[in-house]
């Protein structure tokens, strides 16, 4: 997700998404389908929450540089001011000593003639008007520097202020996806060791343009075990490639396809198996909750279900396979295989 706000002055950004970010939630939108609803609800929640805050935070670091050159600014002009001061002294003292200080009389009198009095007092007055017009005129640039200063200062208190809030929003709204996330992963504990797969659970999918044929299994993540991995925790080799995401992350299916099978049984845990033209399965495990049934028809990024740590899991991620059956067995390298169709990972 981008936002763009070209030609937006950044304390404005900050204070539309504050207010937006701030504004109450309508009467009946955390109805539907329990905890997985929630869960999906306050994801999307964090997120935007997110973005909000690394935007203000990036209007506070452009108001705090502006701040910072008008201090170089200023200090450079109130320099100046002093050097030129420090000239209109220096000018008044060679004056006085030159016989500036005499009266007119005086001067005429001890001048070898009038012409170069006169030229002398002409190149002095010129000078001295031309020291005191650069004072006057480094003087108003100071002044305005001052004011732009202060102005720029109390936009980044301002922009600071909105962030505390933001960040503390952000805070509440992590702090109940957490709880939420927990709740929902103790739910598909207590099906898996009933035995009892739960039927699915039908959420509201974002609207996309994303006319991609293929697409990874989750929209934000970080790889971690990957396929043909060794390691204590399987029996041979892993079998897929797995994505750090957390408990009720929206799982997607990479590509049209039918949904093959639906499970909550076995190392697996809750599972979803999808067919795919070609000959090829993709498996879906450790999940949270399933978002399909047996026999659904996927489209390419369609939510399958939602992340989670059931079956032989040590935490949160997704499980992703790629088979030529639709068993375990008959596995390929899944980010080989989705990089051939245009998915690097």
């Amino acid at each position: 997700m981008r936002l763009s706000h070209r030609g937006t002055h950044p304390l404005v950004t900050v204070s539309v998404l504050l207010c937006a970010l701030l504004a109450p939630t309508p009467a009946g939108a955390s109805e539907g389908p329990g905890t997985s609803a929630e869960v999906a609800r306050l994801y999307e929640e964090a997120s935007a929450a997110t973005v909000h805050y690394e935007a203000g935070q990036r209007a506070a670091e452009v108001q705090r540089a502006e701040v910072r050159k008008l201090d170089r600014l200023l200090t450079k002009e109130q320099h100046a001011v002093e050097v030129l001061h420090g000239d209109l002294g220096r000018m008044a003292s060679a004056q006085y000593r030159t016989g500036g200080g005499l009266p007119q009389t005086a001067q005429l009198l001890l001048a070898d003639s009038p012409e170069e009095l006169m030229r002398g007092q002409r190149a002095l007055w010129q000078a001295d008007l031309a020291v005191t017009n650069a004072v006057t005129k480094t003087q108003r640039a100071a002044a305005r520097l001052a004011d732009a200063k202060q102005t720029a200062d109390q936009a980044k208190r301002t922009l600071d202020r909105r962030n505390a809030q933001l960040a503390k929003l952000k805070r509440g709204i992590e702090s109940k996806l957490a709880s939420a996330q927990w709740t929902l992963q103790g739910e598909a504990d207590r099906s898996v060791a009933a035995g009892q797969c739960r039927g699915a659970v039908r959420l509201d999918q974002p609207e996309t343009t994303d006319t991609r044929a293929w697409v990874p299994p989750v929209e934000t993540y970080e790889l971690s075990a990957g396929f043909a991995s060794a390691g204590a925790r399987w029996a041979s080799r892993h079998t897929g490639q797995d994505f750090a995401v957390g408990i009720g992350a929206p799982v997607r299916s990479v590509g049209a396809g039918r949904v093959e099978s639906v499970s909550c049984g076995g190392a697996f845990g809750i599972e979803v198996v999808v067919a795919h033209e070609g000959g090829y399965y993709t498996q879906y495990a450790h999940l949270a909750a399933v978002t399909v049934d047996q026999g659904d028809r996927v489209a390419p990024g369609q939510w399958v279900g939602q992340a989670g740590t059931t079956g032989n899991s040590t935490g949160p991620h997704l499980h992703f396979e790629v088979r030529l059956t639709p068993y375990l067995g008959s596995g390929v390298d899944p980010a080989k295989w989705l990089a051939e169709r245009g998915v690097p990972l």
